[in-house]
């Protein structure tokens, strides 16, 4: 599958709790875009394995439901196989094993592999994640790498989880950041050529206007 650079793309890429959900699907509103979170479908992904009381450590096996994954993001919302998984795929349950299955190398490969396929359909779009512009789209004449304090992070997540318990939060936050940035294919990376903005003390709309005077399309 090609990742040229026909397509008007623009790779979001960053760390769990930096804003890149809320920005992508802003920025992608503004241009009248279509946005897909790549996060989503490896949390999918999680969500049908635990579903099928599947060992999300048998690789040969969480591969089958990927491959076999009826998966459609439209809007925000998460259809996989027929049912609106969007709440459910944010659960506790599901963030507690999604890191395990994202570093599986051919449950990447068969993600990024629809991840090429959808732009193409679509014709471009906003594609946020952790390894978009350093995989997915190297090519990608718009790359952006969003980051934020690790207490900005932490606050943001208990709010959408919408949870009391914060320290369990800041330790999930942390060990997110250690399974991205340690695992072996495709880790979490500031792309080369991608533009660094820190949105902890950014709004929404500031952000994606710093984003807008960055880059020019050709």
């Amino acid at each position: 599958m090609s990742n040229s650079t026909n397509e008007k793309i623009i790779a979001i890429d960053g760390p769990a709790g930096s804003g890149k959900s809320t920005i992508a699907k802003a920025l992608a509103k503004k241009l009248n875009l279509d946005y897909l979170d790549t996060g989503a479908m490896y949390r999918a992904v999680s969500f049908i394995s635990i579903q099928q009381n599947i060992d999300v450590l048998d690789e040969k096996k969480v591969l089958a439901i990927a491959k076999e994954m009826d998966f459609n993001f439209e809007d925000g919302i998460c259809v996989v196989n027929g049912f609106d998984a969007t709440r459910d795929i944010r659960g506790s349950e599901v963030t507690r094993v999604v890191s395990v299955v994202a570093a599986m190398p051919t449950v990447r490969q068969e993600m990024v592999d629809r991840q090429r396929l959808w732009v193409k359909e679509k014709g471009g779009g906003v594609v946020e994640g952790r390894d978009i512009g350093s995989v997915v789209f190297p090519k990608a004449k718009v790359k952006v790498y969003l980051t934020a304090s690790e207490e900005v992070r932490a606050e943001r997540r208990i709010e959408q989880e919408e949870t009391l318990d914060a320290s369990r939060v800041a330790d999930s936050i942390r060990k997110r950041d250690e399974a991205d940035k340690g695992r072996l294919n495709s880790p979490l990376v500031r792309s080369e050529g991608a533009i660094e903005i820190d949105t902890s003390l950014m709004g929404v709309e500031e952000t994606i206007e710093e984003i807008l005077g960055l880059f020019k399309w050709k």
